[in-house]
């Protein structure tokens, strides 16, 4: 690899590792990179659709010349493995907040998650949670949230391309899930918790796909001088 060739354009497959954002993992391949390859001031970096801290995978990080493939590659359908717990709930939908709302779920039968699980498959609404990216006038919704402001999320149109490799340990639920941009698998969580009576968060997220780049060929070693990469 040359600092030639990464002006001309790479993409990197990268295995973002728990409690990073996907800023903080873009921020520090750019570092090593033009440290390394004694790269300009403004080479050009960034990723194809974030990762929140919480979640583990697949992020593609394109540089130089690839950064225009940026939109193209965002727009790809996603898949992710998803384990929620059922009978509780957090404010974030997520493991970033406490447990609150705890139900008894004696009475939930596999038959039942997995008829839940069916409902959502297809194009469906959702609301996306109050702590996270989006804009409120041109303020963060997570911003809002932590300073304790009321918060009020627009519904949207998604779609749930399928669930399946369903497996149930109460009150685990795990389960693979392929979807279109600007799903909210922590959503989908809640989501499913509220259609079952008895709350549910998101308790692990790995993405594992992106279009046809897939975590197989990622690495979680760009922290030690180890790249994995794919020129096109």
């Amino acid at each position: 690899m040359t600092a030639e060739e990464l002006k001309s354009g790479y993409i990197f497959l990268l295995d973002k590792p728990l409690d990073w954002t996907s800023f903080q993992a873009v921020n520090k391949m750019k570092y090593k990179l033009k440290r390394e390859f004694d790269l300009p001031k403004k080479f050009k970096i960034g990723h194809a659709g974030t990762l929140d801290p919480r979640a583990t995978g697949l992020l593609i990080v394109c540089c130089g010349k690839f950064t225009k493939k940026i939109p193209e590659i965002q727009d790809a359908p996603k898949e992710y493995w998803t384990e929620i717990k059922i009978g509780v709930q957090t404010e974030s939908y997520d493991t970033e907040k406490p447990e609150i709302l705890h139900h008894d779920i004696s009475h939930i039968t596999e038959e039942q998650v997995k008829n839940i699980l069916e409902k959502f498959v297809g194009e469906i609404e959702q609301k996306p949670p109050i702590y996270s990216a989006i804009k409120i006038d041109g303020e963060r919704a997570y911003n809002l949230a932590r300073a304790g402001e009321e918060v009020e999320m627009k519904a949207r149109k998604t779609t749930i391309h399928y669930i399946q490799d369903i497996k149930i340990d109460f009150p685990l639920v795990s389960f693979m899930v392929g979807c279109s941009k600007g799903t909210y698998i922590r959503s989908l969580a809640h989501d499913i918790g509220q259609e079952l009576g008895i709350g549910a968060y998101l308790t692990q997220l790995r993405r594992t796909k992106i279009g046809d780049y897939a975590i197989e060929d990622a690495t979680d070693q760009f922290l030690n001088n180890e790249y994995r990469f794919e020129g096109l």
